[in-house]
């Protein structure tokens, strides 16, 4: 894994509407540490999705710089996985097509990619589904083969944008375990947007918030680990920290 940094960051737009400049992001700096998992909240439109945007390579920065492993970020790579909101799959691949995909554009043999997707798979508790097309799966199921398809392709940074924002709420609580297992079992750097306060004190060993394209401040998550919601739904350290989060969320 590599160490990803954000140096004076900042990001305007031309708002053709208005017929002025727009700044989305002021001289962000972050550093996120290798194997570290943060999670970025803040109200709609402070900036978040624009960050995880240019580290993944889809919009440049209007000034500033971002480094993956000290190495200037100039495009999509191979070293940065995207999860988006929406399950974004193959639909004429099956699951562990869909899987392998990452590793088969790097040229790894197939009988090599199918046991790294089916590795994977198992992983989510999808071994059995890797032969079923993506219209035959439940949505939490297709977000499992997101997320996993991601990390099949081993990408230094794993960049997740709301991922769980389209499933119920129970299905996102066994995707947030299954997230962290995944996260302690395999240990990728995360970088997580959100707007639910407590799945990012949930998943996160530090929590960034932001407002109106500025840090204003960060939050770390000392809560053991693993995590399971059956015992930190009572818990009053996780209680006292989403509380923390919430209100600089609300003052943001």
């Amino acid at each position: 894994m590599k160490t990803l940094s954000l140096k004076s960051l900042s990001k305007t737009y031309f708002d053709l509407y208005a017929g002025s400049h727009h700044t989305a992001l002021h001289d962000i700096s972050l550093d996120v540490p290798a194997g570290e998992f943060v999670a970025i909240v803040g109200p709609s439109g402070c900036g978040k999705s624009t960050i995880l945007n240019m580290v993944a390579g889809f919009i440049a920065p209007s000034g500033g710089e971002i480094l993956v492993g000290g190495e200037p970020v100039r495009g999509p790579g191979a070293d940065r996985g995207v999860v988006f909101q929406s399950f974004a799959l193959f639909p004429w691949k099956t699951v562990l097509e869909n899987v392998g995909f990452g590793p088969k554009m790097r040229g790894v043999p197939k009988a090599e990619r199918d046991e790294i997707a089916r590795d994977y798979l198992g992983l989510v508790g999808l071994a059995h589904a890797a032969d079923r097309y993506p219209n035959e799966l439940s949505g939490g199921m297709q977000q499992r083969v997101g997320v996993v398809r991601a990390l099949a392709n081993e990408p230094d940074i794993l960049l997740m944008d709301e991922p769980f924002a389209s499933v119920d709420a129970q299905t996102r609580m066994t995707l947030q375990e299954e997230l962290t297992r995944i996260w302690e079992d395999r240990r990728p750097t995360v970088v997580f947007i959100t707007h639910d306060v407590p799945e990012a004190v949930f998943l996160a060993n530090r929590v960034v918030v932001l407002s109106k394209g500025r840090i204003l401040e960060q939050v770390e998550v000392p809560l053991a680990r693993p995590r399971v919601w059956d015992r930190l739904v009572e818990d009053d350290a996780f209680k006292s920290l989403s509380n923390k989060v919430l209100a600089l969320v609300r003052a943001a």
